[in-house]
């Protein structure tokens, strides 16, 4: 009698525990589709922080924008963040767990090119759309999948490099610059473009010297390419080894014309550099500038949102902000007119959007499966930092 009814015990509690189980397990899906996930893989901290920060402001404007008029097929994106660390084994890592375990419809991110590299292969075998802001790798969007799941709203170091080197020519009449390059595949892509650029105008490199991102002198480098004959340098890399390859020039004492990829903007260049950091002329897809409207007006927005921001050198760097900001804009639209959250039907929609006002520009058919990067040569513009402040070069 008493092993009945402990038996019935357990039979109750067993068909309740698997009630309660099936009531949970068929409420979550109804729970992941209250929203339309997007992932966030990025580097949030350490010394590229500053421009992670700058994605995730963009990507957060434009999503109240898009919550505010009703999300994309009637539901709220919601924004799910990993910090990859500037590590392409993390970067990988954080964007499985974003695919795989939260479900999201889309993936941003990749802020250093050794980053997206890595997630490229998994996002085209996943079938998940991956929009890159930031990294400028040209084998990123370039990468002979033959569906092609990546997409970019950003430089492309193979335009970068034939811009830097037409603005060296044009205002420095150069003829033998050197490179001073990253030892990553960020250097190595920009080496290809550099290299080919030059060919195209018949000149030769004074050198091309590589170096580390933890190095604190690179003055050997920097004099093999001075005893060559380098009359202009191009330099390829982030904030800190940016810094070190400035303050070596500064312990040569040798003053040379300097034109950049967008490395520098990322972080806390010239407090690292010192006032010599104010020399180096880059690149940028977007500033913040007086008179602009649409600036003004995503300005107030930021003011509003971090009243941290009182002045515009509070918002640097402008180009990760706007990069991002009409990525998610390119990516809502996309999801809207596939009616779907499905990695291959947003895919074919990003080639069908068409005239989406963003802060940069109004983006008329900006991807093609051809050309899957939506900013050109024609979209760049070379600034400087000016007491903190990138400001366009006059």
């Amino acid at each position: 009698m008493q092993t009945s009814r402990f038996l019935s015990q357990i039979t109750r509690r067993a068909l309740m525990s698997g009630v309660v189980g099936l009531a949970v397990a068929t409420s979550l899906p109804a729970l992941a589709a209250d929203t339309v996930k997007i992932g966030l893989v990025a580097a949030l901290s350490g010394q590229s922080a500053k421009s992670g920060q700058a994605i995730t402001r963009g990507l957060t404007i434009a999503i109240d924008e898009i919550n505010a008029k009703g999300g994309v097929l009637g539901k709220p994106i919601e924004l799910v963040s990993r910090d990859d660390e500037s590590n392409p084994g993390k970067g990988l890592v954080a964007a499985r767990e974003l695919v795989q375990r939260e479900g999201v419809a889309a993936l941003i991110g990749g802020l250093d090119t050794p980053v997206s590299f890595a997630i490229v292969p998994f996002a085209n075998q996943a079938k998940v759309p991956f929009v890159g802001p930031w990294a400028a790798g040209t084998g990123i969007t370039k990468n002979g999948a033959e569906e092609n799941y990546i997409f970019r709203v950003s430089a492309v170091d193979e335009y970068v490099d034939e811009a830097i080197t037409e603005y060296l020519v044009a205002n420095h009449a150069v003829k033998k610059p050197g490179m001073i390059l990253i030892n990553n595949p960020w250097g190595e892509s920009n080496e290809k473009g550099l290299t080919k650029a030059l060919e195209k105008r018949g000149m030769e490199t004074a050198g091309i010297e590589k170096f580390e991102s933890n190095d604190v002198d690179v003055v050997p480098q920097l004099t093999r390419l001075k005893e060559n004959g380098a009359d202009s340098l191009f330099v390829v890399a982030n904030v800190a080894p940016t810094a070190q390859v400035i303050k070596s020039l500064d312990r040569m004492g040798w003053d040379v014309p300097l034109a950049s990829h967008w490395g520098p903007s990322g972080g806390r260049f010239t407090e690292l550099a010192g006032k010599s950091g104010e020399k180096l002329h880059f690149i940028q897809t977007y500033l913040f500038v007086e008179g602009d409207a649409k600036g003004e007006a995503m300005f107030a927005k930021l003011q509003e949102a971090y009243p941290e921001i009182k002045t515009m050198a509070d918002v640097t760097p402008a180009t990760g902000i706007a990069n991002a900001y009409d990525a998610m804009l390119l990516l809502a639209a996309a999801i809207e007119k596939a009616g779907s959250t499905e990695g291959p039907a947003i895919r074919q929609a990003m080639y069908e959007i068409e005239n989406i006002e963003g802060l940069i520009k109004t983006y008329t058919d900006p991807f093609s499966p051809e050309d899957q990067d939506a900013i050109g040569p024609e979209d760049y513009l070379f600034a400087h930092f000016v007491e903190g402040q990138i400001i366009p070069v006059k």
